[in-house]
């Protein structure tokens, strides 16, 4: 069988390195594109045998350099989100707005089989929300250029290699007190960076087609109830505080004067959302592919590093049953 080429925009990060040694363990050809080649390739070639994947420097807005990786490519792949906006275009409009219109045109004039585009769950809740709304117009974009497009809408992603359990358990392994905005009632269900990954190739392996998916795990967590879990893995006991929002919309606002800040005013506006299913699209469940990985055991693999002594640390890991009394006993 003739390996499909997958084009990939976004493949440096958690989702798009394990994305690529899934698909090119099972014979798909990947072209990864990315801004800086001498910062980023030394880690994307790692992940595929030679042969399987091409590395491509260019800026993502230079549509006649990136036009000319379409003509072989049989599926686009896009993974490309941010947090926060930065300087020299890294906005949010830029980002999850216009640049997918533009992969989704291009997709389209190229008649690719495929596009997959990866968005963001609750962002049909969080009206008051930059980053939800440019997610939203993006999608739209997306639609109304290749109308077969697939879009997914996972819950918070998590692995070795995030930016959300890593931080927090750097944050909590050194702060005596954390805040707790919303009072931590925040609901989520967090999913597995390789379940997602499972997802994407299940979408296309089977060829499935012009949908809006929810991507979620198999439990569903309070933020409260996430710091806890945390904690009791990296045994650590701190006080979790919670934070009115007046203060915490000042502490966001010096925050984002940092280079890669912890929270921004408008995360802070996401933050009173609950990121769990919706019930008015399909969820990965509802496609065939339920995630299988559960938040402790997942966790529990990697927590180590920011216990005392490490990965040479005598304690024992929790059991789940205790990880759960934990959780529910505040």
């Amino acid at each position: 069988m003739k390996a499909k080429n997958c084009l990939i925009f976004g493949g440096s990060g958690q989702i798009g390195r394990n994305l690529i040694r899934k698909l090119t363990k099972n014979n798909y050809r990947v072209t990864v594109v990315t801004r800086n080649i001498h910062q980023k390739s030394y880690v994307i070639k790692t992940q595929a045998n030679a042969g399987y994947i091409d590395i491509e420097e260019a800026n993502i807005f230079e549509e006649n350099k990136i036009r000319k990786l379409f003509i072989k490519a049989d599926i686009c792949i896009n993974l490309i989100g941010i947090l926060f906006e930065k300087k020299k275009g890294n906005t949010f409009k830029n980002i999850h707005s216009i640049f997918p219109g533009i992969l989704a045109k291009l997709s389209k004039e190229y008649n690719l089989k495929h596009f997959i585009h990866l968005s963001a769950l609750g962002i049909n809740d969080a009206k008051d929300s930059e980053y939800a709304k440019s997610k939203l117009e993006g999608e739209s974009e997306i639609l109304k250029n290749f109308p077969l497009a697939t879009i997914l809408r996972p819950s918070v992603v998590y692995s070795a290699d995030d930016n959300f359990t890593t931080n927090f358990m750097t944050l909590l392994n050194r702060l005596p007190v954390f805040p707790l905005y919303y009072n931590g009632n925040t609901k989520f269900s967090p999913i597995c960076c390789s379940d997602l990954t499972d997802t994407i190739f299940h979408i296309i392996s089977n060829n499935i087609y012009s949908k809006i998916i929810e991507c979620v795990g198999p439990e569903i967590i309070t933020f409260k109830e996430i710091l806890q879990r945390l904690l009791k893995l990296i045994d650590k006991k701190r006080i979790l505080i919670p934070l009115p929002i007046v203060i915490g919309k000042f502490s966001a606002q010096l925050f984002e004067l940092m280079p890669k800040p912890i929270l921004t005013r408008d995360q802070l506006k996401l933050l009173k959302y609950d990121n769990i299913a919706s019930g008015k699209y399909k969820t990965n469940s509802e496609i065939g592919i339920p995630s299988k990985r559960y938040f402790n055991d997942e966790v529990k693999k990697y927590c180590f590093m920011w216990r005392d002594g490490g990965q040479f640390s005598t304690e024992k890991y929790i059991s789940d049953n205790d990880l759960d009394n934990t959780a529910n006993s505040n």
